[in-house]
């Protein structure tokens, strides 16, 4: 049995899948921002941009190319924000027969059907493929037979408007709304209902696939998989995509896995068609794992290979830059920082070590602390380093673990 379905991770074929549309005034990338993630390339613009004193607080926001640009946006906006509106944009798209669904019909058909719980677990490319085929149907009278008991099933049924009720022969009823599915399964074996599907409102409205078309589609899906085993058990699930038409962009991308094997693929190689997967998997750990200290051991541990070095690098230094809340708001992982910090020391990889502290330093909070001490003569359990003597601000150096300075939040590398 493997955990939840994690295909969520990778809903498009888009290489960045949670891209939202936001006007050119407000989409500067800013290395500050605390809830937006960023690639290493903005660590990267960062140090080239440093000579000296310079504020990193923020990238300079992108310019606005002109008023006829913004206008346009807007209009994008109040499109998509009237829900009736882009309903109406879905029925004509459903309307239409299959061979006359163009591809701008199927994106608006994928951007309705994966809000509905019968899709939840399909990956894009199948239903794309099921949206290309589906027929619209509606049934306008409430109490009207659907499918009678005993009747042979030819299609698989989704419930896009109304409500339905299978009522079973042995006296139970079960009622069906917007996203729910009803109909054959998966096979070419002959199926037959079992109760009477009947609607119980006015205007119920559905789409159905063919039992040919349903099995094909999820059939070929299985074709394309490739799954990993380990001791007898799978571990992975792979599905193989193209991205483009012309085949050079194609590969594999992970659509299940066991919480072990997702960590170790981290360092694996990444296929053209799966390049965010390190930014994916830092952005839902959270979902299958109880500590990031399982992911940090792993990586401290891989740290010691050097021909995994590298990549364990640039997984931490990614997650640093969009996720330090991680580190911030927990002692161990602030241990964990500390000690991959006092490694990149010991390995002489200067140029990392500076990406690290620009990006801590980057996105760490503004905070105050208060210590009480009962005499002047009292010890304050933290030393300090730096000043104008020395040419560079004040920080902490070393914080006595717990004592009340600890307790109070104080931490190694805060500036004063």
């Amino acid at each position: 049995q493997l955990p939840a379905d994690l295909t969520k991770m990778h809903l498009t074929d888009n290489p960045h899948p949670q891209v939202t549309h936001v006007p050119s005034s407000q989409s500067g990338c800013s290395i500050a921002s605390d809830s937006g993630s960023s690639s290493l390339s903005d660590i990267y613009q960062a140090t080239e941009s440093e000579m000296g004193d310079v504020d990193l607080t923020g990238l300079p926001e992108a310019p606005v190319d002109s008023e006829d640009e913004e206008e346009e946006e807007d209009e994008d906006i109040d499109r998509t924000s009237d829900p009736l509106l882009g309903r109406d944009v879905v029925r004509e798209c459903l309307e239409k027969e299959p061979a006359d669904k163009t591809d701008d019909d199927i994106e608006q058909l994928l951007e309705f059907m994966h809000q509905l719980p019968a899709f939840a677990n399909m990956t894009m490319s199948v239903r794309r493929e099921l949206c290309s085929v589906m027929i619209f149907e509606v049934v306008e009278q409430a109490g009207a037979i659907i499918l009678e008991d005993g009747q042979e099933l030819d299609s698989w049924y989704v419930i896009l408007n109304g409500t339905v009720e299978i009522s079973y022969p042995d006296g139970k009823s079960e009622s069906l709304c917007m996203g729910n599915s009803f109909g054959i399964t998966p096979s070419l074996d002959k199926q037959y209902m079992n109760g009477v599907v009947r609607t119980k409102v006015d205007d119920c409205q559905f789409v159905c696939i063919a039992q040919q078309d349903y099995w094909r589609i999820l059939n070929h899906v299985e074709k394309n998989t490739h799954k990993v085993e380990e001791e007898g058990e799978i571990v992975m699930v792979k599905e193989h995509r193209e991205l483009d038409r012309s085949g050079t962009r194609k590969g594999h991308i992970v659509i299940k896995a066991t919480p072990e094997r997702l960590i170790m693929h981290l360092i694996e190689e990444h296929s053209i068609v799966d390049p965010t997967y390190i930014e994916d998997f830092l952005l839902t750990y959270r979902t299958f794992l109880t500590s990031p200290l399982e992911v940090g051991n792993k990586l401290l541990e891989w740290f010691t290979v050097d021909s995994l070095r590298d990549k364990v690098t640039r997984v931490v230094l990614l997650w640093v830059n969009n996720h330090f809340n991680d580190f911030e708001g927990d002692p161990a992982m602030t241990r964990f920082l500390e000690e991959f910090e006092k490694n990149l020391e010991d390995t002489k990889m200067k140029g990392h070590l500076r990406l690290l502290n620009i990006a801590c330093a980057a996105k760490a909070k503004w905070r105050q602390i208060t210590l009480q001490k009962p005499s002047r003569d009292s010890p304050l359990f933290f030393s300090l380093l730096g000043g104008s003597d020395k040419g560079f601000g004040i920080f902490v150096e070393t914080v006595e673990m717990g004592s009340k300075a600890a307790e109070a939040g104080l931490k190694r590398g805060d500036q004063v």
